[in-house]
C-alpha cells in the first residue's frame, strides 16, 4: 500500500486551474480575429460614408464701395474695423457744386414751365388770327361775287372787278398762312392744346435734368449699403479728390457666412446637396459647427482660373483635381456651437467633413449570407 504524502495533495487539485486557463486563452485567441474581422467589416461598410478636407476658408460677401460724383472729401465717419449699419454715413463729398446745379435746374424747369404757358397763349394767338383772316377771306368773296354780278351787267368797271379779285386772293393766302401757324403753335404743344403743363416734352426734359442733379446732390454723402465692417480706409482722408468709379473703401458684409470647401473629385461620387456637415475652424479648435451643402461647382477650380492649365502636352501628369463645395452654417438657439456664438471672418481655414450617408455593399458571398440571414 502506497503512502500519500502531503505532496502530492497539493498538486492534484492544481491540474483544474490549469486547464480553465487554458480554455480562456484559447477562447481568446479564436475571439481577437473575430473581432477584427468585424471591425474591419464595419469601418470598410461605413468608410465611404464621410469625406473630409482641410482645404477650407469662410467666405463673406465683400463690396467695394466708390463715390457715384466726383470731388473732395470734406467728412470721414469712420476708421479702419469699424462695424456699420446699412445707411450709416461712410464719408461726405464737397456738395456745393451739386447744389448750385439743382439751382439751375430748378430755374430751367421754372423756364419751361413758362415756355410752355408761352406756347399755349402763341396757339391762341395764332388761332384769333386764323379766324380774323377767315373773315376777311368771307367778306372778299362777298365783295368778289358783287363785283362779278355788276361786271355782268357792265355796271361796274374791270379795274374795280380785277382789284377785287386781287384783293381775294390775297386774303386766301394770308389765311393759308394763319393756319399753317395754328399747325406749327399746336405741334408746339404736343398736338394737345389742353396738354398739362408739366407733361409737355420740355418740361419732362427739364424734370430730368433737376432728378439728376438732385441724385447727383444726394449722392455727395455716402453711406454703407449694407450692415458690416469697413476696410481699408486708410485712403479716405480729407481734402482728397475722389473721382467717380475708384475704390474708396471695402465693405465686409457681415449678413451672409459660408464656408467654400475645395473637395477632390473622388469624394463627390455620393456628394449631394443638403447632406449635413461639421465644420471645425483653426481659429476655434474646440467648437465645431454645423452646416449642410448649399451647392456644389459647376467645374473645378482650374476651369475658371484666368489660365486654365493645357494638358495636351507629352509630359502630362495626371492630377486630382479639386472641385469647391459651398457649405452653409447654420444657426442654432444660442447653443455654444452654433455660427452665431462664435464671430466668423472671411478667409479663416476650416476643416470640413461631410456626411454622404452612404454604405458600400458587402462583397460577393459575405453579402449574400447577411442578405439570407435577414
Amino acid at each position: 500500500m502506497t503512502a500519500v504524502t502531503d505532496r502530492d495533495t497539493e498538486t492534484r487539485p492544481a491540474a483544474k486551474p490549469v486547464r480553465r486557463t487554458r480554455w480562456r486563452r484559447w477562447l481568446l485567441m479564436a475571439a481577437l480575429p473575430l473581432l477584427v474581422a468585424v471591425g474591419g467589416g464595419y469601418e470598410y461598410v461605413v468608410g465611404g460614408r464621410y469625406v473630409s478636407t482641410d482645404n477650407a476658408y469662410v467666405q463673406q460677401d465683400k463690396v467695394t464701395i466708390s463715390p457715384d460724383v466726383s470731388g473732395r472729401i470734406v467728412e470721414v465717419a469712420v476708421h479702419e474695423n469699424q462695424p456699420v449699419h446699412r445707411g450709416d454715413l461712410l464719408f461726405r463729398i464737397d456738395d456745393e457744386p451739386y447744389r448750385l446745379a439743382l439751382q439751375q435746374a430748378d430755374a430751367a424747369l421754372a423756364s419751361a414751365r413758362l415756355k410752355v404757358e408761352q406756347l399755349r397763349a402763341d396757339l391762341g394767338e395764332a388761332q384769333a388770327k386764323q379766324a380774323a383772316a377767315e373773315e376777311k377771306v368771307a367778306f372778299e368773296q362777298r365783295e368778289f361775287q358783287r363785283q362779278q354780278d355788276l361786271l355782268k351787267t357792265g355796271v361796274a368797271a374791270r379795274a374795280t372787278y380785277d382789284s377785287v379779285r386781287h384783293d381775294l386772293m390775297a386774303a386766301q393766302q394770308d389765311l393759308n398762312t394763319e393756319k399753317q401757324a395754328v399747325v406749327s403753335a399746336r405741334a408746339a404743344l404736343g398736338g394737345d392744346p389742353d396738354i398739362p403743363t408739366d407733361r409737355h416734352p420740355m418740361v419732362l426734359e427739364a424734370l430730368a435734368k433737376k432728378a439728376t442733379a438732385q441724385r447727383d446732390l444726394d449722392h455727395a454723402v455716402v453711406t454703407a449699403p449694407a450692415d458690416g465692417v469697413v476696410s481699408q480706409t486708410d485712403r479716405l482722408l480729407v481734402g482728397q479728390y475722389a473721382s467717380v468709379g475708384l475704390s474708396a473703401v471695402s465693405l465686409v458684409m457681415s449678413g451672409s457666412s459660408w464656408v467654400e470647401a475645395n473637395f477632390k473629385e473622388t469624394d463627390l461620387t455620393h456628394m449631394a446637396v443638403g447632406q449635413t456637415a461639421t465644420v471645425v475652424l483653426d481659429a476655434y479648435s474646440g467648437r465645431t459647427l454645423t452646416a449642410h451643402v448649399e451647392s456644389i461647382g459647376a467645374g473645378t477650380g482650374s476651369e475658371f482660373s484666368v489660365l486654365p492649365a493645357q494638358n495636351a502636352t507629352g509630359n502630362w501628369v495626371k492630377v486630382v483635381q479639386r472641385v469647391p463645395v459651398r457649405l452653409r452654417i447654420d444657426g442654432t438657439d444660442g447653443d455654444q456651437s452654433g455660427a452665431a456664438a462664435v464671430p466668423l471672418r472671411t478667409g479663416l481655414s476650416a476643416e470640413v467633413e461631410v456626411d454622404t450617408h452612404y454604405s458600400r455593399p458587402l462583397p460577393g458571398v459575405i453579402g449574400s449570407a447577411v442578405a439570407a440571414i435577414r
